[in-house]
């Protein structure tokens, strides 16, 4: 029997269901909020209570957006070129690449990466989805933006077998992009030189 508060004792199973967070880990974040200002924890039940309802998908390039929105204000930006399109593998690396200020196309989020250790298939990423916008947004260039990882390099290999012969430049970022590295954590200068230096493929 635990010598817990029940409500305590779910607060920990919560905390524990996040990635890389371990037991211990998962009792201090709940120990902390314990000795918080109510205010704080209302104010991350909220966040949370949120989070579904207010968030969604771009139609076209899969960013997260808000719920009322269809499309994501980097595709609908008249300044963006639409014919160049970088292809990461989740949203947050689009905050990465837009942080260097050096790209100004749009994007197109997978949705994850070619992974057959994690049951991750190529039908259940979004390349069906990339490979029709290529034909509708008249596509000039491709830029393959997964991390430099087995995973990456099987997924952009795959994207551009699925391009096939389509006129459409396809590029991946080169240097400066240690192997293994995940895209969100590179600075912005190693990035920006990855974008500038990117190779056609």
């Amino acid at each position: 029997m635990s010598s817990l508060p029940p409500a305590l004792e779910e607060l920990i199973e919560a905390f524990s269901l996040l990635p890389g967070v371990g037991p211990r880990s998962a009792e201090r974040y709940a120990y902390s909020l314990l000795k918080r200002d109510p205010l704080d924890s209302k104010r991350l039940a909220d966040a949370l209570n949120n989070l579904h309802k207010n968030i969604s998908y771009c139609k076209k390039t899969y960013a997260l957006i808000p719920a009322d929105e269809e499309y994501s204000r980097l595709y609908t930006d008249p300044n963006r070129d639409k014919q160049l399109v970088a292809v990461v593998a989740d949203p947050f690396d689009i905050l990465a690449l837009e942080k260097t200020n050096n790209y100004h196309g749009t994007y197109h989020v997978l949705g994850g990466l070619v992974s057959p250790i994690d049951n991750i298939s190529p039908d259940q990423l979004r390349i069906k989805e990339l490979i029709k916008r290529i034909d509708e947004d008249q596509v000039e260039e491709v830029i393959l933006a997964t991390n430099a990882s087995v995973e990456g390099e099987s997924t952009a290999l795959y994207i551009q077998q699925q391009i096939g012969d389509r006129p459409v430049k396809v590029s991946r970022l080169a240097r400066g992009l240690p192997i293994g590295i995940d895209l969100e954590y590179a600075d912005q200068i190693t990035l920006s030189r990855a974008i500038e230096g990117r190779q056609l493929l």
